[in-house]
């Protein structure tokens, strides 16, 4: 903890010789003898409560240095939210997020890591939500109404794009919102390629620019790239020259299948008669883009896990160190002291008989 004001914490000391000069003028006065005719008597009317009569004084002091400390005005460190601080929730939506290896299934799990996410970010962090399969869309552009966003997470069926998975392009849908927040100019045609081999800058440099950057996005997906007009790591130049850090999840396990008859598709059935189709995660890939813009990378094989993922990145993203002032708690700490030193002394303060 510290303070704007540190030699106002002075008062602390005064305070200290007001209750020395008290507590010398006491003895002093316990000098003088006072002659009683039975001081059996006056022991037993004064005996068990003298130690109380110093409890309303010493709560009353106490309430006194929690105002002089507040007048000092206390700061803490803590995470504060960035200035236009800004998460683009990336999510894939194609037809391999209805696995199940992943309970109830991958994009059921995905739900409700969202909401977990939104739940606990802070009111002032703007978010997006990006989603993808063939192609992306925007289902809500940057807001600070988070029930909005959550609200399009319910309803991400809606979005369901079969079709492929286009990475790259879902990574330019995002950078292009995340540029509407900066004001940066979106990317000329051409510029693509020129980003992916444009000066190679080192990865710490490339994190040390994400610190700085008011966007973030959170990317998950859980295949390969199949469609799409740009490849992945295409899209992650894109982000890397506007230093938006794309914090990427993979979701399922190598052993994840779908039903392909639950889609349509005539292909051979498996022991029991299942018409399955493998779709295991691309973690490379993934991870490519993480190291790429910065960002971190994650692996989710469980529910529990995915949700770990979005709760640790959560509770960092768009958010940077900073103080923040706590005067207000020492004002509310000194009233309620002087509120119950005054009413001890009222109320229960020992009087002779």
């Amino acid at each position: 903890m510290s303070f704007q004001s540190p030699w106002l914490l002075l008062g602390l000391l005064l305070l200290a010789v007001a209750v020395g000069i008290w507590i010398f003028a006491e003895r002093r006065r316990a000098r003088y003898a006072v002659r009683y005719p039975n001081l059996d008597v006056l022991a037993s009317v004064v005996s068990g409560r003298s130690w109380f009569r110093l409890v309303p004084p010493a709560i009353f002091l106490l309430g006194l240095a929690s105002l002089l400390v507040a007048l000092a005005r206390p700061e803490v460190e803590r995470m504060l939210v960035k200035d236009r601080a800004t998460v683009i929730l990336v999510v894939d939506t194609s037809r391999s997020m209805q696995a199940e290896d992943v309970e109830p299934t991958r994009l059921g799990a995905a739900q409700e890591a969202l909401r977990t996410f939104l739940d606990r970010a802070p009111d002032g962090l703007r978010v997006g939500l990006v989603v993808f399969a063939g192609e992306a869309q925007v289902a809500t552009p940057p807001t600070r109404d988070h029930e909005l966003v959550e609200t399009a997470v319910d309803e991400i069926d809606s979005f369901l794009i079969y079709g492929g998975t286009a990475i790259g392009d879902a990574l330019r849908v995002a950078v292009e919102l995340g540029q509407q927040i900066t004001g940066a100019p979106p990317p000329r045609e051409g510029q693509i390629a020129a980003g992916t081999l444009k000066g190679r800058r080192t990865l710490a440099q490339a994190v040390d620019q994400s610190d700085k950057s008011p966007v973030s996005i959170l990317f998950l997906s859980d295949g390969a790239q199949t469609r799409g007009v740009l490849q992945p790591l295409e899209g992650a130049a894109l982000a890397k020259e506007a230093g938006f850090p794309v914090h990427t999840i993979a979701l399922g396990t190598p052993s994840g299948v779908i039903d392909s008859g639950q889609f349509g598709f005539g292909f051979p059935s498996g022991q029991n008669g299942e018409q399955l189709i493998p779709v295991p995660p691309d973690p490379i890939t993934l991870r490519a883009i993480a190291e790429t813009t910065g960002g971190e990378f994650s692996e989710a094989r469980t529910a529990d896990a995915l949700e770990s993922a979005y709760e640790n990145l959560g509770s960092r993203l768009g958010r940077e160190p900073g103080t923040s002032e706590i005067t207000f708690l020492f004002v509310a700490i000194a009233a309620g002291l002087l509120l119950v030193a005054g009413v001890l002394s009222a109320v229960v303060s020992p009087r002779l008989p």
